[in-house]
């Protein structure tokens, strides 16, 4: 707790005060990039992985990243969609997956959760996770399982989001996009899902910014009855299970937009007030 509280002083004193304008400035309202979804593990920091600063990312963090379909439950997850969308205008919404996820080993293993009986009903909002993984995990390793599943969970979780109003009126207007992530943090490598390939590809400094289409439901994602095993796990990590090549023709690549993606860190300069 020391470690925390020396860190409080640490911060007021090396990053407030020499960048105290641009702290002043956010007391006058928020406009965040993207609304960040992602799990509550410790280990996973979003402003240091994406360095983002204050104000960049409107954040909502749960256990194994779930999003509750509409009207499924009673918690925040639908008031923070809503208002991230509806009030703030927040036009990107990532979900997040990581590796070593508990909450995904917990799906995986149930008998692990009999004494953690509301991590047991909270998971069951990944029940559809949880039977896709009976079917794309038989003759993995158990890393390669758990990547698989927590990745496929990020896609089941993608189309839960679809059922929300908010989310629903913004796709359709072209005015919202969604993406799906996952963070290696052994590795530091971050991969996102790309509709064009049907796969996971890691993200580099050049990578156009790739979104799950509108029209692209969970059942249209190959599964190990389907065309690859891509979407599931990294791409090369192992062969495709029918070989054969993903329809791509319904999807397209979109161009990225002008001012979000390509950042760099800023300087204490540029929060200096005028």
């Amino acid at each position: 707790m020391q470690k925390l509280v020396h860190g409080i002083f640490v911060f007021q004193e090396s990053v407030h005060k020499p960048l105290r304008g641009f702290f002043e400035q956010l007391a006058s309202g928020q406009s965040p990039r993207a609304l960040f979804i992602t799990c509550c593990d410790s280990r996973v920091n979003p402003d240091l992985m994406t360095q983002a600063e204050p104000g960049d990312l409107f954040m909502l963090r749960n256990a194994g990243n779930l999003v509750p379909p509409h009207g499924a439950a009673a918690g925040g997850e639908a008031a923070t969609i809503e208002y991230a969308v509806a009030h703030l205008g927040v036009r990107n919404i990532i979900i997040c997956g990581h590796s070593n996820c508990g909450a995904m080993k917990g799906l995986m293993d149930p008998g692990g959760l009999n004494d953690l009986p509301a991590v047991g009903d909270w998971l069951h909002h990944a029940e559809a996770t949880r039977r896709i993984a009976k079917q794309i995990t038989p003759g993995l390793n158990g890393a390669q399982a758990w990547e698989a599943v927590t990745k496929a969970n990020v896609l089941v979780q993608i189309d839960n989001l679809r059922t929300h109003p908010v989310v629903a009126a913004g796709l359709l207007a072209g005015k919202l996009f969604l993406h799906a992530w996952y963070y290696s943090f052994p590795t530091g490598v971050v991969e996102y899902f790309n509709p064009i390939h049907n796969s996971w590809r890691t993200i580099n400094p050049d990578f156009p910014v790739a979104f799950v289409p509108p029209g692209m439901p969970c059942d249209r994602i190959p599964s190990r009855a389907g065309t690859s095993a891509g979407a599931w796990i990294s791409e090369g990590s192992r062969p495709s299970f029918n070989g054969g090549a993903a329809n791509t023709s319904h999807l397209h690549q979109p161009e990225p937009p002008t001012d979000r993606h390509r950042r760099k860190k800023a300087s204490p300069n540029r929060h200096e007030s005028k």
